[in-house]
């Protein structure tokens, strides 16, 4: 009979308890620690300095993390799209070594002209973020790094949900969706003939829609929500929900960037080489519970779809599952052109200022707002199977509403957006 320890860090349940005796002293890798994933990596690992003694930060620029970074964690300025060569011999001249590495890196080129799809360009996708792993893998021979295992985070569209409607759940075994172009193929198919050339183990991670407070705002959910909420509140007007009764009620898988790096942490070091994982935060989520609760920390009146609603119809491009037929999202507005509204403008300037925030002004409002419109309105639901984990020892588990309310509460923390009033926290 095997026998599990667990334990509980604040909001997060569930999460392994790792022998001092058989993981101390390690070194790690964490590649785009600057970014979203990668920040709540370095937050994880830097909490036991016993267990990882040595964190290398890869990265153009260096994690903003206030007061610097932690004492056991160096960043070293890197450049993925340069040669090999070069990366090499940057991560020999400061002495690198690597038990486990977590990869991150990830460049979002422009979409298509006259498209709104943030992934609309996916040749261009698969070019470049094909490429930062290569480069980083071919860096890694050369400098004589071989790591024991090797930790890629790709993610929901794995399964082809940015497409279209897919078979429910999802689950780690369903096959890849080919119909257009996509780096996490690419990126899987590279990462596995390395590892086979060189004996390292891999392990990949595929959250959903990503919780997380770091300064930069893009592929981050939380921020352009917080953001909603702020302004309705200045504006004295009800936190709308933008779509229909289809989005209201679906269940969603969503991934708080915390829970996300404690999963991947013990898929390296107590989970078996080899194998893909779900990466969420196994709560029960979808906008008709949470979105009472998320108005209710402003003071704000919810409102829901409501009969006689008008909503555009917009058609998904593709039936990744095959049968039936193509998805349909319903909003009667879209957020990112509710950000570009005059007085949503004028009401967000007032703010940065009353609350000295570092964005003065909304910027990439079609990326960041994009990115929230996706993760509100869905053509199906997103809900992930984490019975694979669950057989192989991972029982971590946060309430992704409390997972929300704690971002938001960091993103103001870091001047992102204003306070949280929490006028009124009701958790059943």
């Amino acid at each position: 009979m095997a026998i599990q320890q667990i334990q509980s860090e604040g909001i997060y349940h569930g999460l392994p308890v790792y022998p001092p005796e058989e993981h101390s002293g390690l070194t790690a890798i964490i590649t785009g620690a600057n970014g979203i994933s990668g920040h709540y990596m370095l937050r994880v690992l830097s909490r036991d300095p016993e267990r990882w003694k040595r964190i290398y930060c890869l990265s153009r620029r260096p994690p903003l993390i206030p007061g610097g970074l932690p004492d056991n964690a160096e960043h070293i300025p890197c450049d993925f799209l340069k040669d090999p060569k070069d990366i090499s011999d940057v991560l020999k001249s400061h002495g690198v070594s690597a038990d486990h590495v977590f990869f991150f890196s990830y460049l979002q080129p422009p979409p298509k002209p006259g498209t709104r799809g943030l992934w609309s360009n996916a040749e261009e996708m698969v070019r470049v973020n094909t490429l930062l792993l290569s480069n980083f893998l071919e860096a890694l021979k050369h400098a004589s790094i071989t790591p024991k295992r090797f930790m890629l985070q790709t993610g929901a569209k794995n399964y082809g949900v940015h497409l279209g409607p897919t078979k429910l759940p999802q689950e780690e075994t369903d096959p890849r969706v080919t119909l257009e172009p996509n780096f996490y193929y690419n990126q899987e198919d590279v990462l596995w003939s390395w590892c086979k050339e060189t004996g390292c183990g891999w392990n990949i991670g595929m959250p959903g829609p990503i919780l997380g407070a770091v300064p930069d705002a893009a592929m981050n959910a939380a921020f352009p929500l917080a953001v909603y909420c702020a302004v309705s509140q200045h504006l004295g007007k009800a936190l709308e929900f933008p779509g229909d009764i289809d989005s209201w009620r679906m269940n969603q898988s969503m991934s708080s960037s915390m829970m996300n790096a404690y999963m991947e942490e013990w898929s390296v070091l107590l989970g078996p080489p080899n194998e893909k994982y779900n990466t969420c935060d196994s709560s029960t989520f979808a906008w008709e519970s949470s979105w009472p609760r998320v108005a209710g920390w402003y003071g704000l009146e919810s409102k829901g779809p409501q009969d006689g609603d008008e909503y555009v119809e917009n058609e998904s491009p593709f039936n990744p599952k095959g049968y039936g037929s193509k998805g349909v999202t319903r909003r009667k507005f879209r957020m990112s052109e509710w950000a570009k509204r005059d007085e949503v403008k004028k009401a967000w300037k007032e703010l940065a200022e009353k609350h000295d925030l570092t964005q003065k002004e909304l910027v990439n409002v079609d990326r960041v707002f994009g990115f929230l419109d996706g993760s509100l309105c869905r053509p199906d639901a997103l809900s992930f199977s984490m019975d694979k984990s669950r057989k192989l020892g991972w029982h971590g588990f946060v309430d992704s509403t409390e997972s929300l309310l704690e971002v938001f509460r960091d993103l103001a923390k870091i001047k992102m957006t204003p306070p949280v009033p929490e006028v009124k926290v009701t958790f059943n």
